[in-house]
């Protein structure tokens, strides 16, 4: 490793006990990824602020006790409580006592309390070509893929040793070289109804996962005026059904305005033209039962963004549900909600809100196994495994319907 005098003080007996611990798994961590040097970070996300095991705890709690204070601005992901409703969290006292100090830990570090999965919808948008150490599978690809910021696949642990250093190995998504994109994915001949279905976008993302892996892709034929939800619901799906980091689509990512700046003025390895029939088949493997009625509706992962909370709530007008819908998004539009009256009109038609959490990362479904329902190619992906429930994926339209009379409803006419 080739360390800056700075970096090298990191390590040094003189230096701070909390930057020091966090500097040695840095440089360990480059050398695991064959790093030769190590990269000058503008901003951290950090997903191990959320409670999974008591190792967390005492992590998190032996880098504040050394004195550990982030060197950048950090972001939070989601925690394992609902600091506004703690009572929908069905965990025990001791349970919910370590999450507490996991957060409190975090907050002590200097991090900023954003509490959501979406920081790039809070206030956290780095610039193109900004060098930063996310984690958080789906605020990677966003950060990388529509903001044209640079950041690898980092986890748990090794996120807050990248806030409290300001460093990550310059390797991989860091460097140009591995930003190129290798394979053409073209879905210009799809109809434009299709492509101006919100629907389209995680069912889009679902199969770019299940199909590319890690390798570099470029869309070609996405509208440039799709909305971000739309891309966040893409990014979300790719990461979660596979090892996507970064994909590009032309006309929006920041360095892929045109197919040869997608790949540097080379031709694709291969181009990829799913047909709808395609696209269809992997939608229908998005549900996991063939059920017809369900026990609960969950929206919100990434977390809903003020857009989507509000189109919600216009489809809440005249409704009232007969099983629990379970809405994630974060504090900030939770309170923008109340401002204006949407909120007491979504709860009133059998809206619950969580707040800063998310349904997946602590217990709070009113059933410990069921049928759930959701228009997210995350939960859907990660549903069966984490909370027991098998999974019906459906548009926000149809999980609306579903909710409202206990039952299936679906139109796969778009599809077709």
């Amino acid at each position: 490793m080739s360390l800056t005098a700075e970096e090298r003080q990191m390590l040094s007996p003189d230096a701070n006990p909390a930057v020091a611990m966090a500097m040695r798994i840095v440089v360990e961590t480059a050398r695991l990824m064959g790093a030769r040097e190590l990269v000058e970070i503008t901003g951290a996300h950090v997903d191990s602020c959320v409670y999974f095991s008591d190792a967390g705890v005492y992590f998190a709690e032996r880098l504040r006790d050394f004195g550990g204070k982030v060197a950048v601005p950090t972001s939070l992901n989601v925690g394992a409580l609902d600091l506004v409703n703690p009572d929908l969290i069905r965990a025990g006292a001791e349970q919910k006592a370590m999450a507490k100090r996991l957060m409190d830990a975090c907050l002590d570090m200097g991090c900023q309390p954003s509490w959501t999965c979406a920081p790039y919808q809070a206030g956290f948008r780095p610039k193109p070509g900004e060098q930063i150490a996310w984690a958080e599978s789906n605020a990677i690809v966003f950060a990388n893929s529509i903001l044209g910021a640079r950041t690898n696949r980092y986890g748990d642990y090794f996120d807050i040793c990248a806030a409290l250093t300001g460093r990550a190995p310059k390797s991989g998504l860091h460097l140009d070289e591995s930003r190129v994109a290798t394979l053409l994915i073209d879905v210009s001949h799809l109809p434009d109804p299709l492509l101006s279905e919100e629907t389209f976008y995680p069912v889009l993302g679902t199969w770019l996962g299940r199909t590319v892996g890690s390798e570099i892709a470029a869309i070609e034929g996405i509208p440039e005026d799709v909305p971000e939800d739309w891309l966040k619901a893409l990014a979300a799906a790719s990461a979660s059904s596979g090892a996507v980091g970064l994909f590009h689509v032309i006309g929006v990512t920041p360095e892929a305005k045109t197919r040869d700046q997608a790949f540097d003025d080379r031709p694709p390895r291969s181009t990829l033209a799913p047909s709808v029939a395609e696209l269809a088949a992997v939608r229908d493997s998005m549900s996991t039962t063939t059920a017809r009625e369900i026990d609960s509706v969950a929206l919100g992962s990434p977390h809903f963004s003020l857009d989507e909370c509000r189109k919600l709530a216009r489809l809440c007008e005249g409704r009232t549900f007969s099983k629990p819908v379970y809405v994630c998004t974060r504090y900030g539009v939770f309170d923008e909600l109340g401002k204006t009256g949407e909120r007491e009109k979504m709860q009133q038609a059998g809206v619950t809100f969580v707040i800063g959490t998310c349904v997946v990362v602590t217990p709070i479904l009113r059933q410990a196994s069921g049928v759930l329902m959701t228009n997210s190619g995350k939960f859907a992906h990660y549903s069966p495994s984490t909370v027991n429930h098998e999974v019906v994926f459906g548009s926000l339209e149809e999980c609306v319907a579903s909710a409202e009379d206990g039952r299936v409803r679906r139109d796969g006419s778009l599809w077709n």
